[in-house]
């Protein structure tokens, strides 16, 4: 499998010619064009930035093969797409082409009480070979190998994320979610969490727009 980097939370995962794009938001700036080319859309929750509703919509108007999947309220705000956006819920299991999905976690991380968490979905891809948490530090009942880790945000928290990355045992972690940190803190954080840090477990920076191998 490969995965694609784009800005912020948003991933684009290839197998056999299949493609996923997950979390496609506002701050990810090629997100159409990300979504032009997949043939679903797994989006973990609402908020900004990771669902960009306009460019999920334009897509789905444009391209009658494209499937969505996300949680109730993505589906409330893009509506029915004639069967093709589908709410799931933790326990599900998503198969698009050569790619498999099973679905993992309920709710959005804290950030305040006066602040409502909202409704947050991890997706466990291929027989764990990436976990996407989307905003939530929920560590599956099941193996994974790369494990792609929140490092900025209102919500996160660095010995949280240490203690996550501990839970889930991943073989290798990748930074996402890391737009609100400068490049120091990129560096400073993957030092602290990495392999010569808190965790033991090799981290990864990836540039958008750059791929790797899994």
């Amino acid at each position: 499998m490969q995965l694609t980097k784009h800005a912020h939370a948003c991933v684009t995962l290839e197998k056999d010619g299949t493609r996923l794009v997950i979390d496609p938001g506002t701050l990810t700036p090629d997100a159409a064009e990300a979504v032009s080319r997949a043939h679903a859309v797994l989006i973990t929750h609402e908020h900004f930035d990771h669902f960009d509703e306009q460019v999920v919509s334009a897509a789905l108007e444009a391209r009658p093969e494209l499937q969505v999947y996300g949680t109730a309220a993505v589906a409330t705000a893009l509506g029915d797409g004639d069967g093709r956006v589908h709410t799931v819920t933790a326990g599900d299991t998503i198969t698009v082409g050569s790619l498999t999905a099973t679905v993992h976690g309920h709710r959005h991380a804290r950030i305040h009480a006066d602040i409502p968490c909202p409704d947050n979905v991890g997706y466990l891809i291929d027989d764990g070979a990436l976990y996407h948490p989307g905003d939530a530090y929920f560590a599956p009942d099941a193996p994974v190998r790369t494990l792609l880790l929140p490092t900025s945000g209102p919500w996160t928290k660095l010995g949280e994320a240490a203690d996550y990355v501990r839970a889930v045992k991943p073989e290798q972690v990748i930074q996402i979610h890391e737009l609100m940190l400068s490049e120091l803190g990129q560096h400073s954080t993957a030092r602290l969490l990495g392999e010569e840090g808190l965790t033991g477990v090799p981290i990864t920076r990836v540039e958008p727009g750059s791929t790797v191998g899994l």
